[in-house]
């Protein structure tokens, strides 16, 4: 049996609250949802495996499994890493601690003290000292290693983090120490995590890689050991997979590993389309992610995951504690807040039956009758209407308004959050929203995605099809990937063409070799190479692809940043970093066509909440419900409605009106 082709594709995207699959066998994809374990995140990928009765196909080997985990970024956010030691040079103990003394709040007297990432205890110095001219500082000697040695053995550490100076020019003396690290010690070097400048930013990505990295290693393992010969790949944060064994060293890579994946899916749907400019809108449970893709999805080398930076390749998102579990709540003033604490998985919101009983955003849908009573959460959960109304109850006994009143002001209060979000990715930015198409998933994202395009004056919403599962659907479009870099810094007038793109194609050969080992054909590999610049004293880069001609590169630099800042410089421009990003097309799926006929006929009608319009009151109105799997091809619905799927509702506003394209998505336009 294992040289048998995998007869079925599974990708599976972990969230805070469920867990999705999407399945893809004989050219058909089926969608399936289940409560997350977050205690044992594996439990609910096991659960899912054998509801969607796969244990054949785990057993013969014939089964491949994408995954996009949550288990680095709770880990971090929860600060539950692993004991790791940080060794840099002398002098430099406190590298972490000391930062880049930035504050969020610039004239606050009393800032909140900073956490502390490494104990001082756990920070060690020693030699193995280069200068900014890679030559040699202050030698590595066997005194440093023994006396390296008998401190790990006093602190039993988990892992090890390695970050010495200008150690991205010569590793020769991180790969010294690693090898003198005890056996079954973690061992993270900033030389392979991250060989960039600023030894803060790669310290902190070093850093992190070995605080998670037992912990992702370990989960992996167990997943794997349960899967048995099942190929894992894992979504890395950059939009692309890499496999099991890879992922569990590079535990820094995988901080946006689910919300990567809602990207790969966005941008294949935008190509198919047609529609290069999107908004991407992804409501969970727990949290909404928004991004930008013009053309391409945008990454970021200065993203951020809790208090620490993250200066390794991830999609350029920007995330805000507002899901369907956000609590909702009365400050001390009395005023009405919603989130970022959420009521989770386990007890969730009210609506869910187990045991919860704080009023959530989820549960306001359901008073307003926008989450239908017929829904089942997941596909098989039931609603639970009384405990919805009783949680949004108890609020509104002490606003003094009614159950409804207080439902519109928790959903309200939650979409001025999303709009926000929004408008960070966009306008703040200087891109004009009504320049691009609001694409929108999640399970709850629908609810809510016609108030958003009401805010920021969208001209277009499209709710794909499969919109409740669509970051698991987007594990299996992605990509394998690699993405490798190398810092330069060096005038761009005075660089060699030549020599730039020897240096390039070593990156190449780099990530060839990985991709070849994961057992990727090596003509599916192609390389994207490029480069960042700056003006000579700046400290923030700007990425444009590589090309030969250093005179045009320099031309398209200057107008790259006259384009995003305004205005462009008459001074030197500096090349920072060589980038090269190898990727390789693993799987071609094409989403199967709807069926053609009559438009269908709604299931039933629904009392839902009419928000307030001009010169009207919010009403109560009857309005259709219809069932997504349905719907036939280029059928049209006139809001206000209501259109269901297994895992997800769409709340269709009055004066939308959604059209159905041959794939089953959704466009949803405003009527005339």
């Amino acid at each position: 049996m294992p040289n048998l082709a995998p007869l079925a594709y599974l990708g599976v995207d972990t969230g805070g609250t469920f867990t999705d699959f999407v399945l893809f066998q004989d050219q058909q994809i089926r969608c399936f949802k289940c409560p997350s374990t977050p205690v044992n995140p594996e439990l609910a990928i096991l659960n899912g495996i054998r509801e969607l009765g796969l244990q054949n196909l785990v057993t013969n080997g014939r089964l491949v499994v994408v995954h996009g985990s949550t288990v680095a970024t709770n880990a971090a956010l929860e600060g539950k890493g692993a004991k790791t030691v940080f060794i840099t040079n002398r002098g430099f103990a406190d590298m972490l601690t000391i930062g880049r003394q930035t504050r969020e709040a610039l004239y606050e007297l009393r800032p909140t003290a900073k956490v502390i990432p490494v104990p001082p205890s756990l920070c060690l110095e020693t030699g193995g000292r280069l200068g900014a001219d890679g030559k040699v500082v202050e030698s590595l000697t066997q005194d440093d290693l023994n006396a390296l040695h008998a401190q790990l053995k006093d602190l039993k550490p988990e892992s090890v983090a390695i970050n010495l100076l200008f150690s991205f020019m010569d590793a020769q003396f991180e790969k010294t120490i690693a090898e003198c690290i005890p056996d079954g010690i973690f061992v993270s070097r900033s030389s392979e995590v991250l060989p960039e400048y600023k030894e803060y930013e790669r310290g902190m990505a070093t850093w992190l890689n070995a605080w998670l990295g037992p912990k992702v290693a370990n989960y992996l393992g167990d997943l794997q050991d349960a899967l048995k010969t099942t190929p894992i790949s894992v979504m890395q944060s950059s939009g692309g997979t890499t496999d099991a064994a890879s992922a569990a060293d590079r535990a820094v890579n995988l901080l946006l590993s689910g919300p990567a994946g809602g990207l790969a899916a966005a941008k294949h749907l935008g190509q198919i389309l047609h529609r290069p400019k999107l908004m991407t809108f992804d409501m969970g449970g727990t949290s909404s992610d928004v991004a930008l893709i013009n053309g391409d999805i945008k990454l970021t080398n200065e993203g951020h995951i809790g208090p620490y930076p993250v200066a390794v390749p991830m999609v350029d998102m920007h995330t805000i504690g507002a899901g369907g579990g956000s609590i909702a709540y009365l400050d001390e003033g009395g005023m009405l807040r919603v989130g970022p604490e959420s009521a989770g998985a386990d007890p969730g919101p009210a609506c869910y039956n187990k045991g919860g009983t704080k009023p959530t955003v989820t549960d306001a849908n359901v008073v307003l009758g926008r989450l239908p009573a017929s829904a089942r959460l997941g596909g098989a959960m039931p609603i639970n209407c009384d405990a919805a109304r009783a949680a949004v109850g108890e609020l509104a006994k002490t606003l003094g308004v009614s159950i409804e009143s207080t439902a519109e002001g928790i959903i309200d209060i939650a979409n001025e959050h999303m709009v926000r979000a929004l408008r960070v990715i966009s306008v703040q930015r200087g891109h004009d929203p009504a320049d691009f198409s609001l694409c929108c998933f999640g399970g709850a994202g629908g609810l809510h995605i016609c108030a958003l395009a009401n805010a920021l004056n969208c001209p277009e919403i499209i709710v794909p099809n499969y919109a409740g599962v669509f970051s698991a659907l987007g594990m299996l479009l992605a990509p394998r990937e690699r993405q490798l870099s190398r810092t330069v810094n060096t005038g761009l007038a005075e660089s060699d063409a030549a020599n730039l793109r020897r240096a390039l194609d070593e990156l190449a050969h780099t990530g060839h070799q990985q991709l070849v080992a994961e057992g990727i054909h090596p003509t599916q590999i192609t390389a994207h190479p490029s480069v960042d610049l700056c003006y000579l004293g700046q400290s923030y880069t700007l990425n444009l692809a590589w090309q030969e001609d250093l005179d045009n590169l320099t031309r398209a630099f200057h107008r790259a940043h006259r384009e995003l800042y305004g205005h462009e410089l008459a001074i030197p421009v500096q090349l920072i970093n060589i980038r090269q990003a190898l990727r390789a097309e693993t799987l071609s799926i094409t989403l199967p066509n709807i069926a053609e006929g009559p438009p269908a006929s709604a299931v039933e009608t629904q009392t839902v909440m009419i928000a307030a319009m001009k010169n009207k009151s919010p009403a109560l109105a009857n309005v259709p419900r219809y069932e997504r799997q349905q719907l036939n091809c280029d059928q049209v619905i006139h809001g206000p409605a209501l259109v269901s799927d297994a895992v997800a509702t769409l709340w269709l506003e009055i004066q939308w009106q959604a059209r159905v394209d041959r794939q089953g998505h959704l466009i949803l336009t405003r009527c005339e």
